[in-house]
């Protein structure tokens, strides 16, 4: 929100733009516009508590504020979160789960999610797909 030094140089600039002249035409042509756009928020306003039943001045907006959530925490909670409810995963196919156990660093029943990593043949191109890109 500008200050009063701000206000007074805006319109010190707008008498030497406009001219003395023609200022209360322009004056006047602002005070339209901040009425008609008042008008204009006041009927939306209106017309959202019509279609909606809800009035903006019953809703608590301290809820929506998004400083108050701390997305650490948000992130530990998801990470806690029990899986049990969810899916179980398919099955790994066969040549996953032979690369696998071959892998060192997968230990049965360590809960770690597997990683498989397929090298190319020297010379090889990797993959490209330009769809994805």
């Amino acid at each position: 929100m500008p200050g009063m030094n701000e206000l007074f140089i805006l319109l010190v600039i707008a008498v030497l733009v406009i001219g003395p002249k023609r200022l209360p035409e322009y004056t006047q042509k602002l005070t339209n516009i901040v009425r008609e756009v008042r008008r204009m928020a006041s009927g939306a306003r209106e017309q959202l508590k019509e279609e909606t039943g809800v009035d903006l001045d019953e809703v608590d907006w301290r809820k929506y504020d998004p400083r108050q959530y701390d997305p650490r925490k948000i992130i530990r909670d998801a990470l806690l979160e029990d899986d049990s409810s969810s899916t179980p995963s398919p099955a790994p196919a066969p040549a996953a789960a032979e690369a696998a156990s071959a892998s060192p660093s997968a230990e049965p029943g360590s809960g770690a999610p597997l990683r498989v990593a397929e090298r190319l043949a020297p010379g090889q191109p990797a993959p490209f797909d330009s769809d994805a890109t």
